[in-house]
């Protein structure tokens, strides 16, 4: 598990010890420094996500430090420690960029609560700054491999709907390319080199999805210090890809449908409607139907959103496309990682097309890169697969290579392992055999 890093700036060493001492206990990773020389030096090294900074320091202010630091570093937040009495600091803080202010000593009790919301909107910005690297790629239908029929379908209804600048509803499991789907239509419609914006609507809270859709006014909330655009502002003229629309919050439903309807929107903490012409797609795996009997989501915007509906298929219904598939991610990730490997075995490939694939492409994907950084030779084997797939369709006699008697202990010893999720001492007590048999056998047949 990856841990957030926060930096203390303060030349009370008590007090920047106890901050420490205090956010290491929440899991947090903590560095200090007592001074703006070694403070800059740690964010260099560092690269923290939230920087705790004092106003005096022996070497500078504070309260200049945080526009340094801001214009260099335009991810990182800065909560400010003000001395009783100077909250005239915090604002000018708060105005050159800080994320908030707190008293120092005094507000120790505030501290954690007010990290985790610096480390919220710190998550943010990192996708958002990704999704902004993701806009300049170019995806078209050409980009979208396979050949079995019900993908050739979708990429036909997509290419009909692209040009008529209609709401698309992107339907599928997890994996099946949603997103590509959703770039290959804007990259086709007339829309093309206008911006192209994705969000994920499961990956944040009711108040951040709101703001990161909606935008908001200066002053809405404590931290609001400017007016910031939101994504639908951000597409105007061009295309806003909702992913995982199913998962948006109610109470945020009709704020959606009003921009469906009108093309008019109201920031948070606004009373003005702001005007846009965004092309919508939106995508879910959730059955919106069903969901719309359960009162779990607007009628009147999954009847907005379902003018043009897309079924992806999951890739266990295109099993011919998974050789192709399979040998484009060989490619792009012997390039990266491994250039000595070339190809697959035959009974690699085999079992490729044996697997059941629940995390359909992305799986597929994930599996082949994987394999690649684990091969020793130009070929991957069945041995470069994690074991659940290597013990994949045990009950089937099509998986098996060969007939004879050492190919199925093997399959059947890793089927045990699995089973046990790697404890040998259990999985040899169940094959019945002794500990130190059960350790040859896995030397034997390579599945450590």
């Amino acid at each position: 598990m990856i841990m957030n890093k926060i930096l203390i700036v303060d030349d009370e060493e008590k007090l920047r010890n106890l901050l420490g001492r205090l956010i290491k206990l929440e899991g947090f990773a903590v560095t200090e420094a007592g001074n703006l020389k070694m403070a800059h030096k740690a964010i260099e090294k560092e690269e923290p996500d939230v920087i705790l900074c004092d106003v005096k320091l022996p070497d500078g202010n504070g309260i200049d430090f945080i526009k340094e630091v801001k214009a260099k570093y335009h991810l990182v937040e800065i909560i400010l420690l003000t001395a009783y009495g100077n909250i005239s600091d915090g604002i000018q803080a708060m105005k050159n960029g800080a994320f908030d202010y707190i008293t120092k000593g005094d507000d120790n009790d505030k501290v954690i609560p007010l990290l985790n919301k610096a480390i919220e909107k710190v998550a943010l910005k990192k996708k958002v700054a990704l999704l902004e690297k993701q806009v300049g790629k170019k995806y078209n239908f050409e980009s979208i491999i396979g050949t079995s029929s019900s993908i050739t379908d979708a990429i036909n209804l997509a290419k009909k709907v692209a040009p008529a600048d209609t709401t698309v509803l992107l339907l599928g499991e997890t994996g099946t390319g949603k997103e590509v789907f959703a770039q290959a239509i804007h990259n086709a419609s007339a829309r093309s080199g206008k911006p192209f914006m994705a969000l994920n609507c499961s990956s944040f809270s009711k108040e951040l999805l709101e703001s990161e859709i909606f935008g908001y006014k200066s002053g809405a909330f404590t931290s609001a210090i400017k007016d910031k655009k939101g994504l639908i502002e951000e597409a105007d003229s061009g295309t806003l890809f909702l992913d995982e629309i199913g998962e948006m919050p109610f109470e945020l439903q009709s704020k959606l449908l009003r921009v469906l309807e009108t093309h008019e929107f109201i920031k948070v903490g606004d009373t003005h409607t702001t005007k846009v012409d965004v092309r919508f797609i939106a995508a879910t795996n959730r059955d919106l139907q069903q969901d719309v009997k359960d009162a779990k989501f607007r009628e009147d915007l999954y009847y907005r959103l379902n003018v043009f509906t897309i079924s992806l298929p999951p890739l266990r219904d295109r099993k011919k496309d998974i050789p192709v598939l399979a040998q484009f991610f060989l490619k792009v990730f012997a390039a990266k990682t491994n250039p000595a490997v070339e190809t697959m075995s035959k009974e690699f490939m085999e079992h490729l097309q044996q697997c059941e694939w629940k995390g359909n492409i992305r799986e597929l994907k994930n599996v082949i890169e994987r394999a690649v950084i684990l091969a020793d030779g130009p070929e991957l084997t069945l041995e470069d697969l994690p074991l659940e797939l290597q013990a994949a369709n045990l009950n089937s006699i099509k998986s098996l290579s060969s007939f004879d008697l050492a190919s199925v202990e093997k399959l059947h010893i890793q089927r045990v392992l699995i089973h046990t999720k790697g404890n040998k001492t259990e999985a040899a007590r169940l094959l019945n055999i002794g500990l130190t048999t059960l350790y040859r056998k896995i030397e034997e047949y390579t599945l450590a």
